[in-house]
């Protein structure tokens, strides 16, 4: 009985701990995720409007303007104005986000 008394104090800090973790993890850049109101579907087409593979082009933009809330302007380079979207890489080293 006496390991169950010093299990629900150790538990209830791990909970509070726990929550704000995940606090930090959805904070991106000083902004909330879920405060973004970017329309992806759009920035995206915009971007890979001239792509020589729009879907592969599209299907990429659209994970990173999920995760990052921006998608440079213009159609290619620019990518150092969302740091997020510049800094994301695929396993094998090379950018992601088109």
């Amino acid at each position: 009985m006496a390991i169950f008394k010093g299990f629900v104090p150790l538990f209830l800090l791990s909970m509070l701990l726990l929550a704000q973790a995940h606090e930090m993890v959805n904070e991106l850049d000083g902004k909330n995720i879920g405060d973004s109101k970017i329309d992806c579907g759009s920035a995206c087409k915009a971007r890979c409007k001239l792509s020589s593979r729009p879907n592969l082009c599209h299907r990429a933009c659209g994970t990173c303007c999920a995760r990052c809330s921006c998608v440079p302007p213009g159609t290619s380079g620019n990518q150092k104005v969302c740091p997020c979207y510049y800094n994301m890489t695929t396993h094998g080293g090379k950018r992601k986000c088109p």
